[in-house]
């Protein structure tokens, strides 16, 4: 396989150690491009690193803390000579009731996800302009079309996320750049055993064990990272759904046709609502 698209092999990807990241970098060092994938921790991404030497390069980088993040970004663009890709994936769920979740954890989420995210994409996106090039995707959310129980913060965030992407796909128009708002659904990895959790009632808990379930019945991570190479190498910007035919075909076409009070029932009723 050749290289993507128009890219000219530099990446960066957030959140790379692991699940959806992890496969984005591994599917774009397979075409030959040249990785700088982030972790909160140098460890955690030394496989990747000692696997592919010199064409994977390690970034320590915590959305939870914007300042730094924006620091160790430019710090890897300045080291790449500028980024041709930048995927920002990584993000993490709290789970819990609304109110009963303390309000300062539902905003160091949306300042992580949303603020710290939007932050990233602020500086490379005035990188590509300078450059006249340059892909950038946003990993949001089907639950930015159907919002999950219980995860208020995670729904906001990604929904913002999808919004960022719209609106900078206005901006990117007659240009060299394309934005990319990708949509996974369920996938098999481990966001649920790294999920915060509020106190559990009766209610949470059968709606646990139906994100459980479905996590567990999902496909694999590289069935994103084809679905999102198939995306770059079509040198279209916009919307890219992706997950298993029910989640990222058939539900968002029957929501369109569908009140939208028939889809609230349906996802109540299959979360044991």
């Amino acid at each position: 396989m050749g290289r993507l698209g128009q890219l000219h092999g530099t990446a960066f990807v957030t959140g790379a150690s692991t699940g959806l990241g992890r496969a984005f970098s591994l599917m774009l060092l397979a075409e030959g491009v040249r990785v700088w994938g982030s972790s909160r921790e140098a460890p955690r991404l030394a496989e990747l690193a000692s696997g592919h030497p010199g064409a994977f390069h390690p970034v320590v980088l915590d959305l939870g803390d914007a300042e730094g993040a924006v620091r160790a970004f430019g710090a890897a663009s300045q080291a790449a000579g500028g980024f041709d890709l930048v995927v920002n994936n990584a993000g993490y769920g709290v789970f819990g009731e609304f109110a009963a979740v303390d309000a300062g954890v539902w905003r160091s989420q949306l300042g992580a996800m949303l603020g710290t995210v939007l932050s990233i994409s602020h500086a490379a996106f005035g990188s590509m302009r300078a450059r006249g090039r340059g892909s950038l995707v946003h990993v949001s959310s089907l639950a930015a079309e159907f919002p999950l129980p219980y995860m208020s913060g995670y729904n906001v965030a990604k929904a913002g996320l999808s919004a960022l992407s719209e609106s900078l796909m206005f901006e990117s128009r007659g240009t060299g750049l394309r934005v990319i708002d990708f949509r996974p659904g369920d996938y098999r990895t481990d966001f649920n055993r790294s999920m915060h959790k509020g106190p559990l009632s009766t209610t949470t808990q059968r709606a646990w064990a139906a994100l459980e379930a479905g996590l567990l019945a999902s496909p694999a991570p590289e069935r994103a990272a084809g679905d999102l190479r198939r995306a770059l190498l079509s040198g279209r910007g916009g919307v890219v759904r992706s997950g298993s035919f029910f989640q990222a075909r058939l539900a968002p076409a029957l929501a369109r046709l569908a009140p939208a009070s028939w889809v609230r029932f349906a996802a109540a009723r299959y979360f044991g609502l």
